[in-house]
């Protein structure tokens, strides 16, 4: 039970993009006790799962800046291959390691960047 009231919270974070995704692998290798690269494939699932509904509601909103998202997606097919080599490659315990250090300075980066929206004024 524990398991699905974590996806669905998960899940509902991840509709608001607040990184559901991040908080399911480390709820699936540090509670769980699921190997890296099982939880990194259970969340690429979960991820084709909670993405279409995600996206219907930005485009709805008009939250989409279509070019950019087009030059994301082609680099994405183009990386995508080299990271997943990349990730065969590289021992596990580095992978977590690395993967930590993301977390830590992504969230770093947000807790210390600036919020754009607030410094710009109506029009």
């Amino acid at each position: 039970m524990s398991g699905f009231l974590v996806g669905a919270a998960t899940g509902i974070l991840s509709g608001f993009g607040i990184g559901g995704g991040s908080l399911l692998i480390l709820w699936l290798t540090i509670f769980e006790g699921t190997a890296q690269y099982a939880a990194a494939g259970i969340n690429l699932l979960y991820f084709l799962c909670c993405a279409p509904a995600a996206l219907v509601s930005h485009f709805r909103n008009h939250l989409i800046d279509k070019r950019a998202a087009l030059w994301c997606a082609l680099a994405g097919c183009i990386t995508s291959p080299l990271a997943s080599l990349a990730a065969g490659a590289i021992p596990t315990d580095w992978l977590r390691r690395l993967f930590g250090v993301l977390l830590l300075v992504l969230g770093f980066k947000e807790l210390f960047s600036k919020n754009r929206s607030s410094d710009q004024s109506p029009q």
